[in-house]
């Protein structure tokens, strides 16, 4: 599986997420992990649940 770096994520380190798009198109699920625990646990979202990840992003975001 390819994995993507959140665009929001700095070169150090910080909250670093990441999704696989290739997957998501292939299987109709998004998987999602923390790029710093990448052997640790992840997240099979749906295509909405994954875009209501992204909305609550960027409201903490904003404050």
């Amino acid at each position: 599986m390819e994995w993507v770096k959140s665009s929001h994520s700095g070169p150090n380190g910080g909250d670093c997420v990441e999704w696989a798009p290739g997957h998501a198109s292939a299987h109709g699920v998004i998987p999602v992990r923390d790029s710093k625990q990448t052997d640790g646990p992840g997240l099979m979202l749906s295509p909405e649940a994954f875009a209501g990840l992204i909305r609550f992003a960027r409201n903490t975001e904003a404050g």
